[in-house]
């Protein structure tokens, strides 16, 4: 009788090892695309209204109050960017373009991008909302008196009152 020949192993691996790399190239190729980044913001083109003021910024209810500078501008087709600056350092920059939102925090080691409805979540973008009477997410408040302001999440207890200059 003879003994049933075994079959190389080497090539049972070298097959798993080809599909492994495949899939990993398919994984890199196709996860890692990221969208390309917003321009700067530029308002020197026409239905930009902008805004400067200051403002205290509470980042969350554990967290101390931050002034600084803010810049607010608003295009007529929708289009909106605000920077919370403790010059020279830009703390936050949110910008919103079409259907497209980036938002960005210190140098950008926070960023997140993103399309259709920005996050709620973020005072930055609840602010254009509320300066245009417009809803805002749940557990936001905004209350106004004059140039006054104050925009304000219950749960988390981030907080952002500032005022702007005529």
């Amino acid at each position: 009788m003879h003994a049933p020949r075994m079959k190389p192993r080497h090539r049972s691996a070298e097959l798993q090892l080809r599909v492994i790399l495949t899939l990993l190239l398919a994984v890199f190729v196709t996860g890692c695309r990221t969208s390309t980044p917003m321009p700067p913001a530029d308002f020197s083109g026409g239905g930009w209204q902008v805004r400067q003021g200051q403002a205290l910024w509470k980042p969350s209810a554990s967290r101390p109050e931050l002034a600084g500078e803010l810049l607010f501008a608003t295009r007529t087709n929708g289009d909106c960017f605000v920077q919370f600056d403790k010059i020279p350092f830009p703390l936050a920059v949110a910008q919103i373009k079409g259907d497209e939102w980036h938002i960005r925090f210190g140098t950008g080691k926070y960023a997140w991008r993103g399309r259709g409805e920005p996050p709620g979540r973020f005072v930055w973008f609840q602010l254009p909302r509320a300066l245009a009477s417009q809803p805002l997410a749940i557990h936001w408040k905004f209350e106004s008196a004059g140039e006054s302001w104050r925009l304000e999440n219950g749960r988390t207890g981030e907080s952002l009152e500032g005022s702007f200059t005529p």
